[in-house]
């Protein structure tokens, strides 16, 4: 027997994704539906892209909604820590490129809550890994296509 994969994050990131499946299986089916209807009697599907267009939206928001319950279904909520002595999932770090000299700040945020625009690192990614239970002042070296990056732990929130 396969395991699943447990897809770690918060509980307010799963009740979006319930939020979501739920709009999808009722609101967005409905309006698919309906799409569907439509062009159907519009006549021959042989030559329909109306009807054709439609269905292939069906099977992209079929798809949508089970990938949607495997997610929910293999969700692992993670327990934010109120430690700031280490790094975990859910804290904000600031480091300090070795190399730029340049410093930023992340929250490191379980794998489906990951947007690197708005500074939030997934644990699974190996920027976030290489950060996972530092202290202030470490010194992290971290694996890149670019090479060897080294960082410096300056604050944990």
């Amino acid at each position: 027997m396969v395991k699943e994969a447990r897809f770690k994050m918060s509980q307010e990131r799963l009740q979006e994704l319930k939020d979501e499946l739920i709009y999808l299986q009722t609101v967005r089916e409905k309006e698919v539906a309906q799409q569907i209807k439509e062009a159907r009697s519009f006549g021959d599907l042989s030559e329909n892209s109306e009807y054709d267009e439609a269905k292939t939206e069906q099977g992209k928001l079929y798809s949508k909604i089970a990938e949607i319950k495997n997610l929910i279904d293999n969700a692992e909520i993670v327990i934010v820590s109120a430690r700031t002595d280490v790094v975990s999932i859910g804290s904000r770090v600031t480091v300090k490129d070795l190399e730029l000299g340049s410093e930023e700040t992340y929250e490191i945020v379980g794998s489906q809550e990951a947007d690197p625009i708005m500074s939030r690192i997934s644990d699974d990614s190996p920027f976030g890994k290489g950060l996972l239970d530092h202290k202030a002042g470490d010194v992290v070296e971290i694996d890149a296509p670019a090479g060897i990056l080294k960082f410096e732990i300056l604050k944990i929130d």
